[in-house]
């Protein structure tokens, strides 16, 4: 049995938990349980207890409590912890195996020098944490004296795990568990000063000032003070556009690197392709220290700012902790989509959360050219083995192969590699290798408008997108709800701050999608993408896509015959190439849709010259992509 402090006071056999009834026993149990092994004056007891309003025959009540305190430990079958009568008061024998407060506190003290154990060990250690403290315990004295301690032990190991995870870039991480801290201790100027680091290392800068001026206008009402040093310090930083940054303390094994070049920080990786630079061409220098490695294994890259794709990034982690716990086969997942979906973005973002999880680390492997062309898997394989640390097996590694055009890519990596847990990215469904090997599927398609509105909020904040309202909405709707145009639009706006929403969507409009590109990254391009996926396929699937674009956007097996201008059987199997394609998307039953931006491309590329669309069908069947089945 153990006694549960770090939450209401309960008792726990591992499986069942009995929360203990606010009374006067539940106080005596809870001040000797806040000095576990030590020995609790007769004096603070009865304060703990009766509070300054103690009865006349106060110590005949305390033997009586410590006598009900003994039966409930019979009752629950731990009379070996018994409440222990010494000169002056009272001591409850307890170790880390009967008390989480001790657990806690040996946790945190082994993760102290640790190494790259030191953050799943804070991890473990915050996780003994149920909730509010001793909410079950009417005791004044303890809920004033005791519980703020306790509180404090619990923010300075959570000051460390973001501290960590700053550190190692992984700022969206931390900004939920940084909100509520700064919220239950508004003044406490560390965990305002990592909370506005984050935000602006997400691209959130009118946020990390929004919260300098809280702390400040908090610290100067209640104490008629201004914030410290380090906090006037780095408002300064962000107003001047310098990457904040931060110390991660000295107690540590991991912290002797800084946290990262000084330069602004660029905007949010939404949820849409790999981060800037496509996987094709990711650096092969030599990563430098604010990019280190979260494990000790090959490098990588981070998504920053992901939002959004929260049911599927569940069962992704879901998926990949089971790889981690080991086994004899391979854990494997298939994320699919169509292009700009942000299908590289989710399974890296997937793999970071889960990386310190597998000992060799993750890596993210291109396994295909720009154009499609197939990667020989044999090279993969090598690329792998060269980036794994001397000596680790590959079976412990979480691997993503990017942009797979066929199935036999995975099969014979699976088979070259044996690597712990694979996370595949493709246009296509693969169905081939869902049948042979039974990977958990993440179909993507767009955004829903709820998320889509989140991830504008994401980077241009709050204050800016609620100001528009309507505009806001126009301008997700222009974008199909399609990751990668709303990172594009987003980006342009960051860059604009006094650009109106209703003038950028406006302007996008006139001209849509060929504005929805960056000038100064041509890889940042809805046209050039859409372009690349109908490259990909047969000439005659390419021109079917534009043609039915003509059908308003809802599409049926009889509109599709008519369009294409074939028997209604062979229009069903051009629309199946197109949907494994990603290129359409399911509405309702015997229904399918194509999004509006792929629509407005699809018409925009067709009034171009170059002669009438080619016949659907005859050639389709022959030149599908290998990777169609």
């Amino acid at each position: 049995m153990r006694f549960q402090l770090l939450g209401p006071l309960s008792i726990t056999d591992g499986r069942d938990v009995v929360v203990l009834p606010p009374a006067k026993p539940t106080s005596l149990l809870a001040a000797l349980l806040v000095r576990p092994g030590e020995v609790v004056p007769v004096s603070r007891l009865r304060q703990a207890v009766w509070g300054e309003e103690q009865p006349a025959t106060a110590k005949a009540a305390l033997q009586s409590c410590v006598l009900r305190l003994r039966r409930l430990f019979a009752k629950y079958d731990i009379e070996d912890r018994a409440v222990v009568a010494v000169a002056g008061g009272y001591l409850l024998p307890a170790d880390d195996e009967s008390l989480d407060l001790l657990h806690f506190r040996r946790l945190t003290a082994e993760a102290e020098g640790a190494g790259e154990a030191e953050l799943p060990l804070l991890r473990r250690a915050l996780d003994l944490w149920r909730g509010p403290l001793l909410t079950n315990v009417p005791s004044e004295l303890l809920h004033r004296d005791e519980v703020p301690r306790l509180v404090e032990e619990r923010l300075r190991v959570l000051e460390r795990v973001c501290e960590i995870q700053l550190a190692r870039g992984r700022c969206r991480d931390v900004l939920v568990d940084l909100w509520e801290a700064t919220r239950a201790r508004p003044q406490h100027e560390g965990l305002a000063a990592q909370l506005m680091r984050a935000l602006y290392r997400v691209g959130r800068q009118n946020e990390a000032l929004a919260e300098y001026r809280r702390i400040r206008a908090h610290l100067r009402d209640e104490l008629g003070v201004d914030p410290g040093a380090e906090l006037q310090e780095l408002e300064l930083a962000i107003l001047r556009g310098d990457e904040p940054r931060g110390h991660v303390p000295a107690t540590a094994s991991l912290v002797s690197a800084p946290l990262a070049p000084a330069s602004p920080a660029p905007p949010p990786a939404l949820p849409g392709p790999a981060p800037l630079a496509p996987a094709s061409s990711l650096p092969s220098s030599p990563p430098s220290p604010s990019d280190a490695p979260e494990t000790a294994g090959p490098r990588l890259p981070h998504v920053p700012g992901f939002t959004g794709r929260t049911h599927e990034t569940a069962a992704l982690v879901d998926h990949l902790g089971e790889g981690a716990r080991g086994g004899s086969a391979p854990v494997l997942a298939v994320v699919s989509g169509g292009p700009g979906m942000g299908k590289t973005a989710l399974a890296l973002h997937a793999a970071h959360l889960m990386a310190d999880r597998y000992p060799a680390g993750a890596a993210l492997l291109p396994m295909s050219g720009a154009d499609g062309t197939p990667r020989p898997t044999d090279e993969a394989a090598a690329e792998l083995r060269a980036l794994l640390p001397c000596g680790a097996s590959p079976g412990s590694s979480l691997v993503v192969l990017d942009d797979v055009v066929h199935p036999d890519q995975v099969r014979r990596f699976l088979d070259a590699t044996g690597c712990g847990a694979v996370v595949v990215t493709s246009r296509m469904v693969l169905a081939a290798l869902v049948a042979t090997h039974g990977p958990v599927v993440v179909q993507l398609g767009a955004l829903s408008p709820r998320e889509s509105r989140a991830l504008l909020t994401a980077v241009l904040g709050q204050e800016r997108v609620a100001a528009e309202t309507a505009a806001a909405h126009a301008l997700t709707e222009a974008c199909g709800h399609v990751p990668l145009a709303l990172r594009i639009v987003a980006a342009r706006l960051l860059t604009r701050p006094r650009m109106r929403l209703a003038d950028h969507s406006a302007w996008l409009l006139r001209d849509l999608p060929a504005r929805l590109a960056l000038p100064d990254d041509p890889r940042m391009s809805v046209p050039l993408a859409l372009d690349g996926a109908l490259r990909r396929l047969p000439a005659p699937l390419a021109d079917a896509h534009l043609r039915l674009a003509r059908l308003d956007g809802r599409i049926t097996a009889p509109d599709a015959a008519g369009a294409l201008s074939v028997p209604e059987t062979d229009a069903e199997e051009v629309l199946e190439r197109l949907l494994d394609a990603g290129l359409i998307e399911e509405d309702q039953p015997g229904a399918l849709r194509m999004n509006p931006l792929f629509r407005a491309h699809a018409l925009h590329r067709s009034r171009r010259p170059g002669g009438a669309p080619q016949s659907p069908v005859a050639t389709a069947r022959h030149a599908l992509p290998s990777g169609a089945t």
